[in-house]
């Protein structure tokens, strides 16, 4: 099952609704959703009015204002290796703000005084239950199931100190995919391709097997500090290929459009604006 958050034309309000062909079959509310999200989550529950065609919505993040957005870094051997470091001990884990995410096809915007924004296509694992002090196979079924995302990184911004906050929350550099339902994904450690493309050609082609921590893992240690909740989210890191690490480097640019495709998630779509919305030569 394919799920995804929208707005009708006019309205703020955020619902949940089932992804069709072409359509969207409305669920429920944002909050309601993340509620009770194992009742939502199940092909066929009645919904709140017929579908409609994904053209005439906007879609949003199925993420709720209140989700705590966990994202790891140097997560896969290879990406480690081609910045120079060694696989970590322990995850390194930095956060976002909700308000930095965003849907496909939604333009990201070059901020000022950066030459360009870095890819990292990654896949976002979101929690269905309360997580405290959870054992990793606990953690993994609590998964209601994954999206494609991609940490687009103003690299500038993230080297002006040791905290990587800052360049990672530049305005609307989060976007999302659908949320697929977890029984159709399966399990990432038997492997799922990751690939990013720019302009059509791939720059990063890796599998979910190359990761560091696996997403049960991962859950696990972050609930022995804080209790994650329905809604809380972790983008579980990206492969080698990124641009800053190239010779020269290679940043996307107003006009460039990036693609984040996951087996079994499906493609995701930004292109690339300057600061002020335009789309560049």
């Amino acid at each position: 099952m394919k799920i995804v958050g929208f707005a009708r034309p006019g309205s703020a309000e955020v619902l949940v609704g089932e992804l069709l062909d072409g359509a969207v079959r409305p669920l429920t509310s944002l909050a309601e959703f993340w509620a009770a999200p194992r009742r939502w989550a199940v092909p066929g529950q009645p919904g709140d009015g017929p579908a409609v065609a994904v053209e005439e919505v906007e879609l949003r993040p199925v993420v709720p204002p209140s989700a705590r957005v966990l994202c790891i870094g140097l997560n896969y051997r290879a990406h480690a290796a081609e910045g120079g470091f060694t696989p970590p001990e322990f995850p390194t884990v930095f956060g976002r703000w909700t308000a930095s995410l965003t849907a496909g096809e939604v333009p990201a915007p070059v901020p000022q005084g950066e030459d360009g924004l870095d890819w990292e296509g990654e896949v976002m694992a979101y929690v269905a239950e309360d997580l405290a002090d959870a054992d990793p196979d606990s953690a993994r079924a609590a998964v209601l199931g994954y999206s494609t995302f991609n940490d687009l990184t103003a690299r500038r911004a993230q080297k002006l100190t040791a905290q990587w906050t800052l360049g990672k929350n530049a305005d609307r550099s989060g976007p999302t995919g659908p949320l697929v339902t977890a029984d159709e994904v399966g399990d990432l450690r038997d492997g799922l391709a990751v690939r990013t493309r720019v302009n059509g050609e791939t720059v990063q082609d890796g599998n979910t097997r190359d990761m560091v921590f696996d997403v049960g893992t991962l859950l696990s240690l972050v609930s022995r500090t804080l209790t994650l909740h329905p809604g809380d989210v972790v983008a579980t890191g990206t492969p080698e290929g990124v641009g800053y690490v190239r010779n020269p480097p290679w940043l996307l640019q107003p006009g460039d459009v990036v693609e984040v495709d996951v087996e079994r998630l499906g493609v995701l779509r930004t292109p690339i604006v300057d600061a002020g919305g335009r789309k560049g030569a």
